[in-house]
Parts: C-alpha cells; sequence; structure tokens
C-alpha cells in the first residue's frame, strides 16, 4: 500500500498487516493487543520496539507558568512524563 495523506486507522492497519504477513485479522489484532499491554507494562523500565523507537520516562522539574486566561503566575509541580524515542533507523526512512 502507497503512502496515503491520512494516517490509517487501526481497521486499515490490522487489514494491511494481515495482507502482508498472510494471518487473520483476527491474529494480527491479538498480536497487537498483547504488544500493546506488554508496553504498558514495561513502560516505566522502558520499552523499544526494535526499527521503530523505544518508550522512556522522562522526570520533568518543577517550573513557573502563566494562566493563559488571567496572566496569573502558577507553579507547576514536578512530575513524570512518557516519551517515544524515534529510532535512527526510523528518522532516515522518513526523512533521507
Amino acid at each position: 500500500m502507497a503512502a496515503t495523506k491520512k494516517p490509517l486507522t487501526k481497521t486499515q492497519t490490522i487489514a494491511e498487516l494481515a495482507e502482508k504477513t498472510e494471518l487473520s485479522k483476527k491474529d494480527v489484532t491479538a498480536v497487537l493487543d498483547a504488544l500493546v499491554e506488554l508496553s504498558y507494562k514495561q513502560a516505566k523500565v522502558g520499552f523499544t520496539i526494535p526499527g521503530l523507537g523505544k518508550l522512556v520516562v522522562q522526570n520533568r522539574a518543577a517550573r513557573t507558568g502563566r494562566n493563559p486566561a488571567t496572566g496569573e503566575s502558577i507553579k507547576i509541580p514536578a512530575k513524570k512524563v512518557l516519551k517515544f524515542r524515534i529510532s535512527k533507523a526510523a528518522k532516515d526512512a522518513i526523512v533521507g
């Protein structure tokens, strides 16, 4: 399938993977669901999808922000955030 102007939906992604792997849509759905479940469980320590990227937890420091409606300064507490780092191979495939 050629690249489209819109992102693939879950159904389209499953259909495309089923066609390429010659698996049933039900099997592909089960694999994707298992991958998502595993990534959620492993996210705290990091989770890598080879050739695509990895999920990493980063600590954000406390900072001062501004309420856009009132202009009032507010304190934003420190927190942990989850980020996805794209692999070099994926960047090269897209950016060239």
